[in-house]
């Protein structure tokens, strides 16, 4: 069976999102990871009642735990909005596979 020019770029495109997809699936699992780190290290400096430190490259300083918790709640924020836009971004790629798969199979029919 010959595949014309249209559906060969079709296959093409499917081929495309489905690797951009992939790459947002792993961009959402370290994104996950980092916020599951996040609300872990939130959570133990809130239980503290001791002095916190934080690395920084190499080095462990001595910091406020205020400001601590306020920087972890900022960076928690921000994954979380990375994280909403990545699914939103998947959503959108899955539904246009969904219509390419749909069109190309009509094809085949």
């Amino acid at each position: 069976m010959e595949i014309d020019e249209k559906t060969q770029e079709k296959i093409q495109e499917i081929q495309i999102l489905e690797q951009n997809l992939h790459n947002l699936i792993l961009q959402k699992q370290a994104f996950q990871m980092e916020l599951n780190e996040t609300e872990n290290a939130l959570s133990e400096v809130e239980k503290t009642k001791e002095d916190v430190f934080k690395v920084i490259s190499n080095l462990m300083i001595k910091t406020d735990k205020s400001k601590l918790k306020e920087e972890l709640g900022r960076k928690k924020d921000l994954l979380n909005l990375r994280l909403k836009s990545i699914s939103s971004r998947e959503n959108e790629f899955s539904k246009q596979l969904e219509v390419l798969r749909t069109e190309i199979m009509k094809k085949f029919k």
